[in-house]
């Protein structure tokens, strides 16, 4: 877990494999979608069913995760973003 920063230089001592699950959390959480670069490294280190596993466990991960904030769960010395809905007009 010491690895998994956003400094890549701390990433840098996890394999290959897990570099790349890291990267796809990373622009799942991001809601950015996925590069080709990333999507080419996806398919060379998984297969379709462990990317259909990765996914799944990210989604109900960060769907939890919300339940609690929502909930008012989370521990209080968790750090938390405010991100505000946008305005539907």
């Amino acid at each position: 877990m010491d690895h998994i920063t956003d400094d890549p230089a701390d990433r840098a001592a996890l394999s290959h494999r897990h570099q790349v699950a890291v990267a796809f959390t990373d622009a799942f959480l991001a809601a950015g979608g996925l590069d080709g670069a990333l999507r080419e490294d996806l398919a060379g280190e998984f297969t379709p069913a462990e990317l259909a596993e990765l996914a799944l466990g990210v989604s109900l991960f960060h769907g939890f995760s919300k339940m609690l904030i929502v909930l008012g769960l989370e521990p209080e010395e968790m750090a938390t973003t405010v991100a505000p809905t946008p305005d539907v007009a």
